[in-house]
């Protein structure tokens, strides 16, 4: 089991996957709050949260870099860093995690 910090839970880890898994030519797409709520809560009905929720969580993962904004401004697109897929792949050590 990868380690999580406390602000992390189920959202995050569902976050995280779908992007890493929405890699186009093995190049990760970017993707926006709305577009990954939509797919995750209303297509694949993995989780139940508000697309607020989800806007929070992305802007949380990307502070903390396992996602990266690609635009400036409210509702940019997202995609997935290096660390947030050594997190996945649980590569991260316990003490590298913020």
């Amino acid at each position: 089991m990868r380690p999580r910090v406390p602000w992390m839970n189920e959202v995050d880890d569902a976050i995280l996957e779908f992007l890493d898994e929405a890699d186009v030519d093995d190049q990760p797409i970017a993707l926006k709050p709305g577009a990954v709520h939509y797919n995750l809560v209303e297509e694949f009905e993995m989780v139940d949260k508000s697309l607020s929720t989800f806007s929070r969580k992305m802007a949380r993962l990307a502070k903390n870099g396992y996602l990266e904004k690609t635009e400036e401004g409210k509702g940019s697109p997202y995609k997935i860093t290096d660390k947030g897929r050594a997190y996945l792949a649980g590569e991260l050590d316990a003490d590298n995690i913020e």
